[in-house]
């Protein structure tokens, strides 16, 4: 069924076309790292899976139209953008402020759940990750071959995998790397309380059509 809808050659180059995408570090992956470096292997590891079940909302908002209507109205957009925005700089204050605290944390280890949740949330509250469904996966969908939601569907559901696959080496090596760097708990928390703040300024300044 899904191949009489969505031909192999389209699969194809929707496929090559998304690996050219992931492999290039995003926010999604900074964030990933970010949290590694600072936590540890299996914390990078929950945030890729809370990341991109985050995708799987877009996807449903993309197969349903609402994130057509999201990116179309400048009311919702703005609330979507300054949301996460907010959430990320939020993050970023909460490392750099935690002290002794997080560092207690980062040795215990936060909860995994809490940790996967928070994934989720950043990846739904980015307005970019909106826009990019707007734009991308519509371009691989043909009104003629079947239902457009389920092409939508299926085609997001193979960028999630690849975007899954491309997660996991930066988690798997940003876990690593804390490995490496174990005991200096204090610049890594530094670092990451960084990233978290930049992202959410870069996601404050994103524009209405940008990707």
């Amino acid at each position: 069924m899904v191949e009489a809808m969505i031909s192999p050659s389209t699969l194809l180059i929707f496929s090559l076309a998304s690996i050219a995408l992931v492999v290039v570090p995003g926010p999604n992956n900074l964030y990933i790292t970010a949290r590694g470096i600072s936590q540890g292997r299996a914390a990078a590891v929950a945030s890729a899976v809370g990341v991109e079940t985050g995708t799987l909302v877009h996807i449903a908002a993309a197969a349903a139209g609402l994130s057509y209507l999201i990116a179309r109205s400048a009311a919702a957009f703005a609330v979507v953008k300054w949301a996460g925005a907010a959430y990320l700089v939020y993050l970023g204050i909460r490392t750099l402020t935690s002290g002794r605290e997080a560092t207690a944390r980062t040795a215990t280890g936060q909860p995994l759940h809490r940790i996967f949740l928070e994934g989720v949330v950043v990846n739904v509250l980015n307005p970019k990750v909106i826009l990019f469904f707007l734009a991308f996966l519509p371009q691989f969908v043909d009104p003629a071959a079947g239902s457009p939601a389920l092409q939508i569907v299926v085609l997001g559901m193979t960028l999630l995998l690849l975007g899954l696959a491309s997660d996991m080496v930066y988690a798997v090596g940003a876990g690593t790397l804390s490995r490496l760097l174990r005991g200096r708990q204090k610049p890594l928390r530094y670092f990451s309380g960084c990233v978290y703040l930049g992202l959410g300024v870069a996601t404050a300044l994103a524009g209405g059509r940008t990707r």
